[in-house]
């Protein structure tokens, strides 16, 4: 099994449209990525973990499950990358490998040194994107494929029917 921890604010950071939303709303860019982190979740099967830095919020340790993703704020007089380092020395084991989903240099070499990989911001960016161009291709798949009547039937009476069907005549 993987597991894809991330360093929130790092996220929000570095991907353009989280960027631009946090100078109005930090609160809301955070909910963007947990949805963005949902459909990969979703799409790949593997467990993620979202870690915010909570560092100069006094009194706030909080685990949540948004979707499928636990986020993490992190306790008064922690740091994301501490709980990170923690976390990914935990999780890791011969069943499970870990991945860390960072850009800050000082970290990578921490999880290095914990036997986790590391995902730039940048690489797990360019990997959520392609996701949601496969699942938009996925989707409209879906839609163009139209259920074929197993009696051949004209198409203006197939219309019929489907317009009766949804009570419509």
């Amino acid at each position: 099994m993987n597991v894809l921890i991330v360093d929130g604010y790092n996220m929000i950071g570095a991907w353009p449209e989280l960027q631009k939303l946090k100078d109005k709303d930090l609160a809301q860019a955070r909910d963007l990525l947990i949805e963005m982190l949902a459909e990969y979740q979703a799409y790949k099967g593997d467990r993620v973990i979202v870690v915010f830095d909570a560092y100069h919020v006094r009194g706030l340790d909080s685990k949540q499950k948004n979707f499928k993703i636990e986020v993490i704020f992190t306790k008064e007089n922690e740091t994301a990358d501490e709980r990170i380092e923690k976390l990914s020395g935990e999780l890791n084991d011969v069943r499970t490998q870990v991945y860390v989903a960072t850009s800050d240099y000082a970290e990578q070499r921490t999880i290095f040194a914990r036997g986790a990989f590391r995902k730039s911001a940048r690489e797990l960016y360019i990997e959520v994107k392609n996701i949601q161009l496969e699942i938009k291709k996925d989707v409209e798949l879906h839609k163009s494929v139209q259920n074929q009547p197993k009696i051949p039937i004209n198409k203006e009476i197939r219309e019929i029917f489907e317009q009766w069907r949804r009570g419509r005549k």
